[in-house]
């Protein structure tokens, strides 16, 4: 007798393998999932999917040093500053009569000045922005980088990840930050999205360096502007501006690109290797980027600039998984079960059928039924048809596809 359970077992564990099934059983239960045997352990997954580990690999902090004044410093001033507001009676009376005005700009320099730089911080680690660039360092915009462009007297600004056409970029924009008269500052502008030979390389649309305090201007143009160029099918391409600050005068010249460069190899730039070559002499202080999808821009850019054919790109998506059928599947319509293994064009066909049935070149088409659920089935008309019927006097469902 145990031979017999022995070999029904078997045999039951064999039709699950073989429908695809992930349902086991073991020793009398039933397990969710891939078999003991078969499952990957955690230090597999850990592997694939190349989790570093923290005591080895952790985060270094490359920006300038944080600012001096104590979080309980800023509190403290942050409370008197609420307990002396709550206490002014003008301020009171226009709340409550809704006449209280708001400066933004003011509001958004306390911002930058206090709690700006961690939550710019937060934002640039959500779109990898520090990983893709630095690897495994990071720093705090402590600088407020403003950067903003100008189309047809149009005003578009670059925040941290919002989103501009590729033609509202296609001038250089104008540039912002404090600064000492003395200081000098590097400016790069990156896309490490758009490479199309190495996904470890970016293309530097914009390099600037030895700009004398705040006057961009007066920089080394090291390398010209060039505007955004995402091709079609590739989403959005991240654009990021990164402030250096610098010790020194620096000599740029195994950058620099005569004329416009409209050639992408050499426009090829890694950040990580930038930065590693001049880490004594250079500082990240601030951050700013955008996002830039494809629009007819690129079309005319890559024909009438860059002088080549236009790549498409395509996601080729994978064939959804059907599993083996059953002889009899539990909970499922019976219609749309069968349909999954049928040839897609033959269903289009029936419905497109169907449809046409009730329409006549000369004739008006038949009025609704006044109440289509209020109609009377039979007791042996199986539930699934119940619905389908329901479906086709509401004119609802697949039906509806088909032009």
């Amino acid at each position: 007798m145990s031979k017999v359970i022995l070999k029904l077992c078997q045999l039951h564990l064999g039709e699950n393998a073989a429908s695809g099934a992930k349902t086991f059983v073991r020793h009398g239960h039933h397990l969710r999932g891939k078999a003991p045997g078969v499952a990957k352990s955690l230090q597999q997954k850990l592997e694939e999917r190349q989790v570093k580990d923290p005591l080895v690999h952790f985060k270094v902090d490359i920006g300038l040093p944080p600012r001096t004044i104590p979080r309980s410093k800023q509190l403290q001033e942050r409370l008197e500053h609420f307990r002396r507001q709550h206490k002014n009676p003008e301020m009171e009376r226009l709340a409550r009569n809704q006449q209280l005005i708001v400066d933004l700009e003011k509001s958004n320099q306390e911002w930058l000045h206090t709690v700006g730089p961690q939550h710019i911080k937060q934002i640039a680690e959500h779109y990898g922005v520090f990983e893709h660039l630095f690897g495994d360092a990071y720093f705090l915009p402590q600088v407020p980088l403003q950067v903003l462009y100008t189309k047809e007297e149009v005003k578009y600004p670059v925040y941290y990840g919002n989103v501009l056409k590729p033609e509202d970029a296609s001038q250089k924009p104008e540039v912002a930050y404090e600064s000492e008269p003395q200081d000098l500052w590097t400016l790069v502008l990156t896309n490490p999205d758009g490479h199309f030979t190495d996904n470890d390389k970016e293309y530097v649309h914009w390099f600037v360096a030895n700009i004398p305090g705040n006057a961009v201007e007066k920089g080394e143009t090291v390398v010209e502007y060039m505007p955004p160029f995402p091709p079609k099918g590739t989403g959005y391409h991240r654009h990021i501006f990164i402030l250096y600050k610098q010790n020194k005068k620096l000599d740029f010249s195994g950058y620099k690109k005569p004329g416009p460069c409209s050639s992408l190899p050499e426009r090829t730039f890694s950040t990580y290797d930038f930065y590693r070559g001049l880490q004594d002499e250079i500082t990240p202080a601030g951050l700013a980027f955008f996002q830039a999808d494809w629009s007819m821009f690129v079309r005319k850019f890559f024909h009438n600039v860059l002088d080549v054919k236009e790549p498409v790109y395509e996601y080729d998506f994978p064939k959804p998984y059907i599993r083996r059928q059953e002889w009899f599947p539990l909970r499922k319509p019976f219609n749309l079960y069968m349909d999954k293994y049928r040839d897609p064009k033959q269903i289009n066909k029936e419905f497109l059928v169907r449809k046409l049935k009730k329409v006549h070149p000369f004739k008006a088409p038949e009025p609704p039924a006044p109440y289509p659920n209020a109609q009377y089935f039979e007791r042996t008309v199986p539930t699934w048809l119940k619905l389908e019927i329901r479906k086709s006097r509401l004119k609802e469902g697949r039906i509806n596809e088909i032009e």
